[in-house]
């Protein structure tokens, strides 16, 4: 069975095919800069870009970097704050022809991870963290997803978590791996005594490096790396719009 998902973040926009049935891309993603600034007309454009590039007509699961309640969107922390109050389906549905189904991309990254990946059978409180831009968030209970969590902007020392313990962060500060794992145990530290998880899978760009710092973490939960790594947002979304999941 296939399906199609694009990840909408703050950076790029990435969609594709999936194979449902083995949770993978079908051939190659197209990936295209998110625009500057991150306005929904022009993100509405670029989704209708690389749906149009797949001649895909089916139905359709699209990630947004925020909190997603029926289908519009609460919050705009790594996007432009114009988005905030817009329904994300309507905005598409003069670009596609497809119907859509609209989540918080973490969540699509966690649903993935679940099905397929790190999480897979998985029982207890699964925590998923996505590093990049921000730090997205997917709890789940019992392998059932608990919507919009948003713990990066959990208050860690003062900051939201995801000012200090972010890639992004990193990135700017140019941390090396060991200093920003210190930043990452910190956060961790305080998710564990409000959430206490059986699990946390970490995923994002850095996941693919995770060698390098997660074992320099000392959290009392193991901590995994995503298995789907940079397309778990893709092939969450996809599965979710498939399945009507978070409807």
């Amino acid at each position: 069975m296939l399906g199609f998902g694009v990840d909408i973040g703050g950076s790029g926009i990435k969609g594709c095919v999936v194979d449902l049935d083995k949770g993978e891309l079908q051939g190659e993603r197209l990936r295209i800069e998110t625009p500057q600034p991150s306005l929904p007309e022009p993100v509405y454009d670029v989704v209708g870009r690389i749906v149009d590039s797949f001649g895909w007509e089916g139905r359709i699961g699209v990630t947004y970097p925020g909190v997603v309640k029926s289908g519009v969107a609460r919050t705009a922390a790594n996007v432009d704050k114009s988005w905030l109050g817009t329904h994300l389906a309507e905005g598409l549905a003069s670009r596609i022809p497809g119907t859509v189904q609209t989540l918080n991309d973490a969540d699509a990254a966690g649903i993935a991870e679940m099905r397929y990946g790190a999480g897979r059978d998985k029982r207890g409180i699964v925590l998923m963290l996505t590093f990049g831009t921000g730090i997205g968030s997917a709890l789940f209970t019992d392998g059932v997803l608990v919507p919009n969590t948003e713990f990066g902007h959990i208050q860690v020392d003062g900051h939201d978590g995801e000012k200090k313990a972010s890639a992004a962060a990193k990135d700017r500060e140019d941390l090396s791996y060991p200093q920003w794992a210190k930043r990452v145990d910190r956060y961790l530290d305080v998710l564990e005594a409000a959430v206490w998880p059986d699990l946390i899978i970490v995923g994002g760009g850095v996941s693919k490096k995770a060698h390098k710092w997660v074992p320099q973490l000392s959290t009392r939960t193991p901590v995994v790396p995503a298995q789907l790594l940079n397309d778990a947002g893709i092939v969450g979304a996809a599965l979710a719009a498939e399945e009507r999941i978070g409807q």
